[in-house]
């Protein structure tokens, strides 16, 4: 059979073909995406949901002058695939790669960069205003998934919305399989009614017919119109948002898609299409396990079974059997989670506890007020959470738990660069944002143990406290798996220099959570003392004390950015104190960091052995 696939460059190759040409097209390009994404990882189940969708987008929309917002991105794969980058595909989210999510730079099909979630009506209603403002004839479409409309934000847009007068199509991708009832030759019968033009030109005559009428008689029409949508689409809440809903469709169903999409887009006004598709679509193991196949590592096709080897376990496994652990021994512990069980390592819990597990949706910032709510009346909450998430409720965390002192446990999953998932996922930022604020204490795991002693100190702790820990697995250290805590604010000697053999200034290494191993391997060159901080709020000033009466060069290493991080509290303190010891800080540039492999991008900032080595002995005027 021909590769129809092949033959697709752009979206203006795929509106010469047939319609009838489609369906083989979606099947080939499903094959496509699981070949593909078995060889490289990444997001699975959420882009075989798409395909039909995302050619009857490109199909009946003439992209990239019409707008396509897709939301968080993570189900670009189909539209990338689509839209010139198939053959790019089997470097995606490699170094030097295409990203896994939309990036303006990389393609004028990407009309807007995301990662995070529930943003894309906001942008798509600006876009549709800069239309409206050029006087341009131009679509807007936002993609949104029903797990980023539990947001917040998604709603202020759909709010704000309802006041504009512009071409706005919000697409409603629904993939909760509790509705899939609602789906079936009815509603898409009904779906083709509701878009036509004749449907449109009656409710607009309706609406000049009604402009003349008293209020009682036009209200009286809104609600009837209402009622008699609401007996056979969910939609009223849309409608009260000032859309025109539409839906629900089968998101599978080519022909139906084609025929809506075609009349919506000769549609004025804001319009809100509700389409219901199935997660991992085509792909056996995915359509079983969605949440599974979410975000997958390199797997055999045929089977979808892993080819990863590795058998440590990660800092967020570490975290899950502690959450376990302490809920055991302690009943007023209470876990959170703004929609990342899975990624968040809650699952045992969750089915253990399901009384004390609480999965707010994509709400960041209604979790940590949620949390503050719990902690006011007693209860122990732990927020499960993304370093790059957290960014998003700053406000809550500063008003509503750090200012009144309460006592909440952050676990902060991703710290620190993330390798494949690039600049939107990456937790470079929390050391700088969060010890800025008062009454909270910041602790930096250099290990598997570590993270687990810290979780129970900062549990313990009464007050505000976080623990910020690396994605991925760490040094396979043993675990002890007592709920043993540290005490607060003090570090330990790691490494201790050779005194009888060190020639020149002797070097002391303060190394924060993840970059202990290099530094120790570093230190092995330069005959460094290594301190493993721990804390880096409060710091142990008088560990820095009797480091800076002992050493010539104190060096302070952090996986964080170098403003405002923890190396940057380190001067801080020094200053206080008054000590003048020269001072080499290492981290990360001011800049967001290309996606590529963890320790590759470490390396090219410095943050290895060999770059600690090259930084210390340039501050030395040493030559290597």
């Amino acid at each position: 059979m021909f590769n129809l696939l092949d033959s697709i460059q752009s979206p203006e190759d795929l509106r010469k073909l047939k319609r009838d040409e489609l369906a083989t097209l979606a099947s080939q390009l499903r094959t496509f995406l699981v070949e593909s994404v078995a060889k490289t990882g990444g997001h699975l189940a959420s882009n075989l949901g798409v395909v039909e969708l995302t050619i009857a987008l490109h199909y009946v929309f003439n992209t990239p002058d019409d707008r396509l917002v897709w939301d968080v991105g993570h189900q670009t794969y189909p539209h990338k695939i689509l839209t010139g980058r198939r053959e790019a595909m089997a470097n995606l989210r490699k170094p030097n790669g295409i990203a896994g999510f939309p990036r303006r730079s990389e393609s004028q099909y990407d009309t807007f960069g995301t990662g995070h979630s529930s943003t894309s009506i906001s942008a798509a209603l600006g876009m549709a205003i800069a239309a409206r403002h050029a006087g341009l004839d131009r679509r807007s479409v936002a993609i949104i998934g029903d797990g980023a409309m539990t947001a917040g934000m998604a709603f202020e847009a759909l709010n704000n919305a309802g006041d504009m007068d512009a071409n706005l199509l919000v697409i409603l991708n629904d993939n909760d399989m509790s509705i899939s009832n609602n789906v079936g030759a009815l509603n898409n019968y009904l779906a083709r009614l509701l878009s036509g033009r004749l449907y449109d030109r009656v409710r607009q005559s309706g609406k000049k017919v009604l402009g003349v009428m008293p209020p009682p008689v036009k209200e009286f029409a809104k609600r009837a119109e209402e009622h008699a949508k609401g007996m056979v689409t969910p939609g009223t809440l849309f409608e009260e948002f000032g859309f025109n809903y539409i839906g629900p469709i089968d998101g599978h169903d080519l022909p139906v898609l084609l025929d809506t999409l075609a009349n919506i887009r000769e549609l004025k006004g804001m319009q809100f299409l509700h389409v219901v598709t199935q997660k991992g679509k085509g792909f056996e193991p995915a359509e079983d396990n969605p949440n599974k196949y979410h975000g997958v590592s390199k797997f055999d096709p045929c089977n979808g079974v892993s080819t990863s080897t590795s058998q440590s376990k990660t800092y967020t496994q570490i975290f899950g059997d502690w959450l376990v652990d302490m809920a055991d021994a302690d009943s007023q512990l209470v876990a959170i989670t703004p929609a990342m069980c899975d990624g968040s390592g809650l699952n045992a819990f969750a089915e253990k506890y399901p009384a004390r597990y609480f999965d707010v949706g994509i709400a960041e910032q209604h979790a940590l007020t949620f949390a503050a709510g719990l902690a006011c009346d007693g209860l122990k909450p732990v927020v499960a959470i993304y370093s790059t998430f957290l960014q998003r409720a700053y406000d809550q965390l500063i008003h509503d738990i750090a200012l009144q002192n309460l006592n909440v446990l952050f676990a902060i999953d991703r710290a620190g660069l993330v390798g494949a998932d690039g600049p939107t996922h990456a937790g470079t930022f929390d050391l700088s944002f969060l010890r800025c604020i008062p009454n909270i204490v910041i602790m930096a795991p250099s290990n598997e143990n570590e993270c687990r002693q810290m979780l129970t100190t900062g549990y313990q702790y009464n007050g505000v406290a976080a623990v910020r820990y690396p994605r991925g697995a760490g040094q396979n250290t043993k675990i002890d798996n007592t709920l043993s805590s540290l005490p607060i604010g003090k570090g330990e000697i790691a490494r201790t220099a050779n005194a009888n053999i060190n020639q020149g200034k002797r070097v002391a290494i303060l190394s924060f959570g993840s970059m202990l191993a290099p530094s120790l391997q570093a230190a092995e060159t330069l005959d460094a003392t290594v301190a493993n901080m721990r804390f880096v709020k409060p710091l142990d000033t008088a560990l820095i004390q009797q480091l800076a009466d002992t050493h010539d060069l104190i060096v302070t290493i952090e996986e964080n950015a170098l403003m405002g991080g923890a190396g940057a509290a380190v001067l801080e303190a020094m200053q206080t104190m008054h000590l003048h010891n020269p001072t080499l800080c290492l981290g990360l540039p001011d800049k967001f960091i290309e996606h590529g492999v963890h320790e590759t991008m470490l390396a090219e900032c410095g943050l290895d052995a060999a770059g600690i080595i090259n930084a210390v002995q340039l501050k030395l005027n040493i030559k290597s």
